[in-house]
């Protein structure tokens, strides 16, 4: 493991940890999308379905579990734990992320795994894989729609959003490092292009 890819996944993991300590903290969900994080949790599951058939390692296995519970506990905060949950606003965080969001990523990522691998190698595992790569390319967005109606941003809000642009923005410098020095790195442009039009969203709301 590399520098950028370390500090890209403490990025992320610092960016889940401000939120929660935002809900603890302040004890209200205003300007936070629940949807935005329900997306996440669908990529996080659908991206690592591997911890049933594949062990890499105890690093990977536990950040990949500490994604899912995490996420799955901002979720939980702030659609069943008052008080919470009166202070989440709906009207607001209207964005319909099934619709179109999860909808379109999942045909998507159905038409780029056919044509790339064929119905003779069609994996429903690679499927989903490729689904939550597209998933997290967009997922952020009910999010950044409810800062913007809010106006106001609050500090730790704020950081939330900056630890996961810096979480992408080290993922890209990670991708050009292992590039360059590992000789048989397996290049994946689905996850090139996603991960510099999600960095690309976070870089706007700045």
């Amino acid at each position: 493991m590399n520098i950028f890819r370390l500090s890209g996944d403490m990025s992320h993991l610092f960016s889940i940890i401000v939120l929660l300590l935002r809900l603890r903290v302040a004890r209200n969900a205003q300007g936070i999308s629940v949807r935005s994080h329900e997306l996440f949790l669908v990529v996080f599951i659908t991206r690592y379905l591997d911890l049933f058939t594949t062990f890499y390692s105890l690093y990977n296995s536990v950040m990949k579990m500490v994604y899912i519970g995490s996420t799955a506990m901002i979720v939980y905060t702030i659609k069943f734990q008052e008080p919470i949950k009166s202070t989440y606003d709906k009207s607001q965080d209207a964005f319909l992320h099934w619709k179109f969001g999860a909808a379109p990523c999942f045909a998507l990522a159905f038409l780029t795994h056919l044509i790339g691998s064929g119905i003779s190698e069609f994996s429903l595992m690679e499927l989903l894989w490729t689904f939550s790569i597209y998933l997290e390319a967009i997922a952020i967005l009910p999010q950044l729609i409810v800062l913007q109606r809010y106006r106001e941003v609050e500090n730790l809000t704020g950081n939330y959003i900056f630890f996961m642009g810096a979480y992408r923005g080290l993922y890209i410098l990670n991708w050009i490092y292992r590039a360059n020095t590992e000789k048989n790195y397996r290049h994946h442009w689905v996850v090139y292009i996603c991960g510099v039009i999600q960095t690309l969203l976070y870089a706007d709301f700045f």
